[in-house]
């Protein structure tokens, strides 16, 4: 036996690995697995040319064996194995990888077919120390006779001893000793729960021994307890089959594994990337939206494997989040991970990826809106609420993202939608903005006084009802058109020759009704917008919309000071006789008192309460009261 003591850098390295370099303690086996995978690839592709390696054991495999009474779990693979100076040299060197240097072999001796290896860092074995007091390592290389076996043992503190040992098959016996609180992952619901969950299409079997209740042979009303070999993995990494051979069912069978969600899908894309950047893609856009897709804690992205292996759940780096909807997996063979395997590193290649698939995604819809409308009907009610939140994140998608987008408007009845080229094929001549309006329903919209004036014109107005619309397309341009809320700043269709004129008219009555209103609005003006109703209040252009404030404020968020405009309809016969009102009396009680119903019939024109509504009912019951005196005499 000789003992090795690692450097006291070394040292500190390792507990820094133990305690600190992964998130969650399970992924030990995910480490241990990979590994075993890589030695039987290793030995697989030796065996090409040296066919003794195989040493009448041709049939691959890795097997987890439990031992609850000692609290022993075994991870044992019958690839490549290990001499004893490779031991010391892979095991007793942290971040030494063998799978890097057996690459660099085949690269030097010009071999092609190179075998889709996992390791890159060297480090996985120790993550074993986690859950581990003690770990053996019982290798022997294949070829080598059994009595030149090799056994690697220490505790993680320091040292490590190798000695001389015999073992009957070639491969590798990794022996975790685990510590008392760990022995959770000895049951066969949690290895199992582990194995579906990172390694469940890594290509060689993985076989447990399950503990099952069988008839006696002897007398059959009674039952005993055995044990027999079950394979835990599926090994059927779809995403890699050529997808002319696989059938929707499939398809809708690891939709069901990988989502819980027992709806088809509406649509699959699958394919594989080749270039500067390498990877395969099997996506998913659901037939109905989870209930929970606009809460902030919602999962966004694929799943990301390298070369079969789950690196992550949902990987989001992958996905922009207004594509995230979609569901599926990844699979790259040379993403940049840190050491932990657990996070991407930020670079170009993620970028690569990200790019190809937001592409793929947005063609596909495309696709689907031109030549399926009624089934992009479908989705676009599940998820257009999410797509069109791209038109504010992606800056150099927006206009490809607008081609996709549908409308209610008050042209069309309710439940109907425009998309924004038939929009811009029907608009009148002279027309200059692509109007909208934001509302709680299409009925509440159709109605509003805001329309006035752009109906007589003949205009379309797009309806929009969610409280996120207004901070998203404030300010988007369509193919050179820009969008103008209808309720924000100066509405302005021409054709109104005497507007100066009639500002000078009501010029004194605009300057009271501002003095009166003035804890209350911005400012009184002439409006541009209303041809039958009295009045409304508008939005500064870049002010927030009443309804994303409502929201922004349950959110608990603060937002600035928001008065209105209060914009009057000169037209109307109301403002002839509150005008002359004014001239004869100048302020008085009774003019006061108009100008602030005034104010109250707009904040329930806009789907705001009054300020004061016993003081408003008062006022209406007064005014009633008067009409109906004035008619008796």
């Amino acid at each position: 036996m000789q003992t090795h003591e690692f450097k006291t850098e070394v040292k500190e390295l390792l507990s820094l690995m133990i305690h600190s370099l992964y998130s969650h303690k399970e992924v030990f086996l995910r480490e241990l697995l990979s590994n075993a995978s890589d030695a039987i690839d290793k030995a697989r592709y030796a065996a090409l040319t040296d066919p003794s390696i195989y040493e009448n054991d041709p049939e691959w495999k890795i097997k987890i064996i439990v031992d609850k009474q000692n609290k022993i779990l075994t991870v044992s693979d019958n690839g490549i194995g290990m001499s004893k100076d490779e031991i010391i040299d892979a095991l007793g060197t942290i971040a030494h990888s063998g799978t890097k240097d057996f690459l660099a072999q085949l690269k030097t001796s010009g071999a092609t077919q190179n075998p889709e290896l996992i390791g890159q860092f060297g480090v996985g074995f120790y993550s074993s120390f986690m859950v581990a007091k003690k770990v053996e390592v019982l290798s022997r290389r294949a070829g080598l006779a059994p009595d030149k076996a090799v056994k690697w043992e220490s505790s993680g503190e320091g040292s490590f001893t190798v000695h001389d040992a015999v073992k009957e098959g070639r491969g590798t016996d990794v022996i975790v000793y685990l510590k008392d609180d760990e022995e959770s992952y000895l049951q066969e619901w949690e290895i199992k729960g582990i194995v579906k969950r990172y390694s469940d299409f890594i290509e060689h079997p993985i076989y447990l021994d399950i503990e099952r209740e069988k008839p006696s042979e002897i007398d059959k009303s009674k039952t005993i307890k055995v044990r027999e070999e079950e394979k835990i993995n599926s090994q059927k990494a779809l995403w890699l089959r050529d997808k002319s051979e696989i059938k929707q069912e499939e398809y809708e069978e690891f939709y069901r594994h990988i989502t819980h969600d027992f709806s088809p899908p509406q649509r699959v894309i699958h394919y594989k990337a080749e270039g500067s950047q390498e990877f395969t893609a099997l996506l998913f856009i659901p037939s109905i939206a989870p209930f929970n897709i606009l809460y902030r804690d919602y999962k966004i992205g694929p799943m990301l494997y390298v070369k079969r292996v789950q690196i992550m759940k949902n990987c989001a780096e992958l996905l922009p989040e207004y594509l995230r909807f979609v569901k599926g997996v990844v699979d790259s063979s040379d993403l940049p991970l840190n050491v932990s395997r657990e996070m991407l590193q930020n670079n170009r290649q993620v970028e690569v990826i990200k790019k190809s698939i937001t592409k793929k995604i947005l063609d596909t819809l495309m696709e689907m809106k031109k030549n399926e409308y009624e089934e992009y009907l479908k989705f676009y009610r599940h998820f257009g609420r999410v797509l069109k939140e791209g038109i504010h994140f992606d800056f150099s998608r927006a206009e490809q993202i607008g081609e996709l987008l549908l409308f209610e408007s008050i042209n069309k009845e309710a439940g109907n939608y425009i998309g924004l080229q038939e929009y811009l094929d029907t608009m009148k001549e002279g027309q200059e903005f692509i109007y909208y309006i934001t509302a709680q329903s299409h009925q509440e919209a159709v109605n509003s006084p805001y329309l006035e004036a752009l109906r007589a014109k003949g205009y379309d107005v797009l309806v929009l009802t969610d409280e996120i619309d207004d901070l998203i397309f404030s300010g988007y341009e369509f193919k050179g058109k820009r969008f103008k809320p209808i309720n924000k700043g100066d509405i302005d269709l021409g054709g109104d020759s005497n507007k100066e004129e009639v500002k000078k008219q009501y010029a004194g009555l605009i300057d009271f009704m501002k003095d009166v209103l003035k804890d209350d609005v911005k400012d009184v003006k002439i409006s541009g917008r209303l041809t039958n109703s009295p009045c409304c209040l508008v939005y500064d252009e870049m002010a927030i919309d009443q309804r994303l404030g409502n929201l922004m404020k349950a959110m608990g968020q603060e937002i600035p000071e928001n008065k209105r405009i209060l914009e009057i309809n000169p037209n109307h016969p109301l403002y002839n006789h509150m005008n002359r009102l004014f001239e004869e009396k100048g302020d008085s009680a009774d003019l006061r008192s108009y100008v602030n119903l005034l104010y109250e019939e707009a904040l329930i024109l806009d789907g705001s309460k009054p300020k004061n509504p016993i003081e408003h009912m008062k006022t209406i019951s007064e005014l009633m009261i008067r009409g109906m005196v004035t008619q008796q005499k």
